[in-house]
């Protein structure tokens, strides 16, 4: 079988996947589909199988998955709406359904900020998409994972609830945008970060003035992360 390292991002509207290889470069295109709604394990399951089909071999497997991961368990899934994912060692679901290749999974915007961080100082991956995704990296070390997409912003509202996707449809771009700029000024004061990388889906639809710490990521190449997770 040829080396690749078959990469998988999970969103809650849609999932990616590539075949890496080690340094992150793809081998292929990029294939996608959207999440199904609702999302239960077996239906994610179905799809990534189907998704996969046509991709060049691969030995290992990388998930980015929308929610808290401990020892390749699921501890959240918020926005993929089924309470059967709560406990569910995910990586191993995946390798049996592939065919028992070794898969590790990784929390979906920690995955995507190793290949975004310079590896310098004390850097956030923000994930602008369904929902708010972030990342903390210290030297190009990943910290431990915070969840701030389910707590309070403003007015009781969470991170998700307040730029999230469907935040971004009810209020309009403008008001977003303001959002946005004060959220970002909120993070530099908890966290004082030498730089901010903001990226996802939504990151295209950023218009306005931020700091020169920040940079905007539209393209989409945060999948390559994947290859980080074996080496």
């Amino acid at each position: 079988m040829k080396s690749g390292i078959l990469t998988i991002d999970v969103g809650g509207t849609g999932i990616k996947a590539v075949v890496l290889d080690d340094n992150g470069l793809p081998a292929c295109e990029r294939v996608q589909a959207p999440t199904p709604q609702p999302c239960p394990p077996a239906a994610l399951l179905a799809t990534i199988a189907e998704l996969v089909r046509p991709l060049p071999s691969y030995d290992r497997i990388s998930i980015g998955f929308p929610g808290v991961i401990r020892d390749g368990r699921v501890l959240t899934a918020a926005n993929l709406h089924s309470d059967l994912w709560v406990g569910l060692d995910l990586a191993k679901a995946i390798s049996s359904q592939l065919g028992g290749r070794p898969a590790r999974i990784i929390n979906d915007a920690d995955m995507a900020g190793f290949a975004l961080i310079s590896g310098k100082g004390i850097e956030l991956v923000v994930t602008l998409g369904t929902g708010f995704g972030s990342a903390l990296f210290r030297d190009g070390l990943l910290m431990a994972h915070m969840e701030l997409a389910h707590h309070p912003v403003v007015d009781n509202e969470t991170y998700d609830q307040y730029l999230g996707d469907g935040a971004l449809k009810r209020i309009g771009k403008e008001q977003w945008n303001a959002r946005l700029t004060h959220v970002v000024k909120l993070l530099e004061i908890l966290l004082h970060p030498d730089q901010i990388v903001l990226s996802g889906g939504n990151a295209r639809h950023i218009d306005t003035k931020l700091p020169e710490s920040v940079r905007i990521v539209t393209d989409g190449t945060g999948i390559s992360g994947g290859a980080a997770l074996w080496r």
